[in-house]
């Protein structure tokens, strides 16, 4: 009866190594960088998303300022003077504090407050806008990566076949099948191949560099391409959603509100303002004076001023109307661009596919007629070339699928960070209003706005 125990410990040793290897093999998958990483970098360190954030904060800091001028102004004022002639020496010396409240300004003041936070809002969809760009620039630097990446693994394969077929005529020129000229060419070729191998290293640096300012770091190994993202089943609903959503059109719809505030600010000037003050001052003789006024103004005549000042913010006003309108219109086209590019680039993936698998079959033949003396040197190099440009073709081609994928995204407005659910903490852009929309002193009073400004690393 044969033995099976050295069989079975042999098959065991075998698929403990099948393990082994798998695991390995998952390892290294765990570790390439995906493209949720790079996105997840690239907001993390975007100083463009630093820069328009802190854009933000001074704006909310304009609706704080415009909250303040409905309050009490309060000053002291502090004077000492010294004064000397030939007969008469004299000084005197006195404090006074001061305080002041506007109590009617026919609404200037409230008008105020509405544009500062309306212009608020508009900034916060400006951000989402900058927060887009940073994320679709990773987007194309990750698939441009990925992309240079395999011209040059296929330019290596291509220097090493043509190097096996130098070989190949150099051995068919020893015996007398080919003539010298079949050898140039296959030298010429295979030097062809190493300029174009230099050069696709060349777009791998480039890219490198793009993958770098745009994430802030070099890409290591990087993960195959995601599933592509959810998306709208026809043009018309992508427009649609895009005219929701798109932040540029947010943006300009908060515009029209604020130039529809700034011409009711503008006829307000027309009208009368009332304040009140108090006043008391203290001298060095203890003595101590007070007096309380009200003071009603208004323009009568500014040389025609706060008439142009009316007419300078209904223009405003038809101008941000304008805008929102061709805003409209360029997302609705970057939508369609969007679309049809995706619909371009699967086009070509399909055709270029085809490409390759009859670039494949010709090679293979001619260079079997070739040995059979059927075909020439040139031939073969020809078709090899065929074979190269068409892989090439559709590297490029998914390259260019991807990032027209998250193209259309931004064009309706949902390239962001929320939207893709990255694993990255979140700017919230309302912290810092709510901390200083009613205009706190930074002091112990202020402990809420010290916490969010500890919390954005800025204090």
């Amino acid at each position: 009866m044969t033995d099976r125990k050295p069989f079975r410990r042999h098959r065991i040793f075998r698929l403990s190594a099948v393990a082994l290897v798998g695991a390995m093999a998952m390892s290294a998958q765990a570790k390439a960088e995906t493209l949720a990483d790079a996105l997840a970098s690239a907001y993390r360190n975007s100083h463009l998303l630093e820069q328009n954030r802190a854009v933000l904060r001074a704006a909310d800091e304009d609706a704080a300022q415009a909250v303040a001028t409905l309050r009490p102004v309060i000053s002291f004022a502090a004077q000492t003077s010294y004064s000397k002639t030939l007969l008469i020496e004299n000084s005197t010396s006195q404090i006074g504090l001061t305080a002041s409240l506007v109590l009617f300004d026919n609404g200037r003041n409230r008008l105020g407050i509405d544009i500062a936070r309306e212009t608020v809002l508009a900034t916060r969809q400006a951000l989402v806008q900058v927060e887009q760009q940073v994320l679709l620039s990773a987007v194309s630097a990750y698939f441009q990566v990925r992309s240079a990446e395999e011209s040059v693994t296929i330019n290596q394969n291509s220097i090493r076949v043509l190097d096996e077929e130098l070989r190949a005529t150099s051995d068919r020129f020893d015996v007398g099948e080919v003539t010298r000229t079949d050898v140039s060419l296959a030298q010429a070729q295979l030097a062809s191949a190493r300029a174009s191998l230099a050069s696709a290293e060349g777009d791998l640096d480039v890219a490198r560099e793009a993958y770098k300012a745009a994430t802030g770091h070099y890409p290591g190994r990087l993960a195959p391409a995601p599933r592509a993202p959810a998306l709208p089943r026809t043009l018309d609903e992508a427009r649609s959603i895009a005219q929701r959503n798109h932040p540029s059109i947010l943006q300009a719809q908060r515009e029209v509100k604020v130039s529809d505030l700034q011409i009711k600010l503008a006829g307000a000037n027309f009208g009368p303002s009332l304040d009140i003050s108090a006043q008391t001052t203290l001298d060095e003789y203890s003595d101590k004076d007070s007096a309380v006024s009200l003071n009603l103004s208004q323009t009568l005549y500014s040389g025609g001023s706060v008439s142009s000042a009316h007419r300078q913010a209904v223009a405003g006003r038809d101008q941000s109307r304008a805008s929102l309108l061709q805003t409209g219109v360029t997302v609705a086209q970057s939508v369609g661009e969007s679309w049809s590019a995706i619909d371009v680039s699967r086009a070509q993936i399909r055709a270029t596919g085809e490409q390759i698998e009859a670039a494949q079959v010709a090679y293979d033949g001619v260079r079997d007629e070739a040995a059979l003396g059927s075909r020439t040197t040139l031939d073969v190099l020809d078709s090899e070339q065929d074979l190269l440009d068409a892989r090439a073709a559709r590297i490029t081609a998914q390259a260019n699928e991807q990032i027209a994928l998250y193209s259309l995204l931004s064009s309706m407005g949902l390239l962001t960070v929320k939207h893709l659910g990255l694993d990255v903490p979140v700017y919230d852009p309302d912290a810092y209003y709510q901390a200083v929309k009613n205009a706190p002193l930074t002091t112990t009073r202020g402990r809420s706005l010290d916490r969010v400004l500890k919390a954005i690393g800025k204090q």
